[in-house]
């Protein structure tokens, strides 16, 4: 959820083009999982040096999982292909799917004026629904705000935001730039305020809207909003490093993730990430309109100052692979981090997660991750057409770690 880019070293921002229309629904080339490449994709995501790897991928009928590393480092524990994990900016997707329901029923319409649902909220009655959805608000990010210095990661660890406060927090940063203005900005804050507008027109805790509507109609058995700081298991342990700050990295594995609400809450795991999107993408959560309006994209960058943007829709962002464009979201919170995509007819889904985030010992094993995405999704790289991008895709806007500037230094760097 936060803005600093992770996966630097070894990485193609390149391969994430942002632009004004709808990319083309290109869809990679029929393939079976081939287990030897994934198993050997996942294995170099821990030798690359993340602790430890869980995954899923899905080509049909055709299933496989995987897992590699630990997922305790003091005590060796294994991880399991079938671990809960915290899939951060992912629960966006859950959001605007929620949206995009009241949208086909007629309590909400995309270009109104959030004024319309929600008066007196927002200070600026231009700002539409769509805006938020998309990212193109301009209101500022809440995060940067709660999370302005190293001291506040373990201040929040216990705390309990409202809905109504982590809007005001980031009302309270100003704008990014004019509402409609490209490209966008991403802000968490954008989300909260479809959790409002969520409540307002369906009347009801809009956790318990996408519980009963998005979740249960996807046939997802292990996907919910926390309602404790405590992940239920099993589960790995979430290791911070703030790019060497914490050495060794801190176990954030324990935090009330109500920071998160509406724009990254979600606990799932990685199979039912790939339910999720299959059962979004073939149609079974809203309609062909609302999925067109979905994959309609503007260019959107990861926050004021950043140069290179991402083809960005209504809680989804396009990813060109070597094999065509697939769709979905990536998630980062603290020590846990998320790749989540789907082909654009739900055809083949893979989703990755892992549980250290912003080590620079671990620069390799963030690179293989992208790889072990592509080979997941378009089979291995001897398969892929001559021409193709051989490095793996940048995440625009996840990595677990929520500064938008430098970290104020504490007396001591031990973990």
């Amino acid at each position: 959820m936060a803005r600093r880019a992770w996966l630097v070293a070894g990485l193609a921002a390149a391969v994430l083009m942002g632009g004004t229309a709808t990319p083309a629904l290109a869809q990679p080339t029929p393939t079976t999982l081939d287990k030897s490449a994934l198993r050997q994709t996942l294995k170099a995501i821990t030798d690359g040096g993340i602790y430890g790897v869980y995954s899923h991928a899905r080509d049909g009928r055709r299933q496989w999982r995987g897992a590699s590393g630990v997922a305790d480092v003091s005590t060796q524990r294994p991880t399991r292909p079938d671990m809960y994990h915290r899939a951060g900016s992912i629960t966006k997707t859950f959001v605007a799917t929620a949206v995009l329901q009241q949208v086909e029923r007629g309590t909400v319409e995309l270009d109104a004026s959030v004024e319309r649902y929600l008066p007196g909220l927002l200070p600026d009655s231009r700002v539409t629904v769509r805006m938020l959805l998309n990212h193109t608000s301009h209101i500022s990010d809440y995060d940067h705000i709660i999370f302005a210095t190293v001291d506040d990661l373990e201040a929040n660890r216990h705390r309990t935001f409202s809905r109504r406060e982590l809007v005001e927090i980031g009302l309270s940063g100003g704008k990014t730039g004019e509402p409609g203005v490209l490209p966008g900005s991403y802000s968490n804050t954008n989300y909260a305020v479809l959790g409002l507008l969520l409540e307002k027109v369906t009347g009801m805790d809009p956790e318990r809207y996408i519980t009963r509507h998005v979740i249960q109609r996807a046939g997802l058995s292990n996907t919910f909003f926390p309602r404790t700081s405590q992940l239920p298991r099993p589960h790995s342990l979430a290791y911070e490093s703030l790019g060497g700050y914490y050495n060794p990295p801190r176990d954030f594995s324990t935090y009330n993730m109500s920071w998160g609400d509406m724009a990254g809450a979600v606990v799932s795991t990685m199979a039912d990430l790939n339910t999720f999107y299959r059962a979004l993408f073939q149609g079974r959560l809203i309609g062909a309109e609302q999925l067109a309006e979905m994959r309609t994209t503007v260019p959107v960058t990861s926050g004021p100052g950043a140069t290179n943007s991402t083809s960005y829709g209504l809680g989804i962002f396009s990813l060109p692979t070597p094999c065509g464009t697939v769709w979905g979201h990536d998630g980062g919170v603290l020590g846990m981090l998320t790749l989540s995509f789907s082909t654009a007819d739900g055809g083949k889904q893979s989703s990755i997660g892992v549980n250290l985030t912003n080590h620079p010992g671990a620069a390799a094993g963030g690179s293989a991750m992208g790889m072990h995405l592509l080979t997941a999704i378009c089979g291995p790289q001897s398969t892929w057409p001559s021409s193709a991008q051989k490095t793996a895709p940048a995440l625009p806007f996840n990595s677990g770690l929520p500064f938008s500037s430098g970290i104020r230094p504490l007396a001591s760097k031990s973990g």
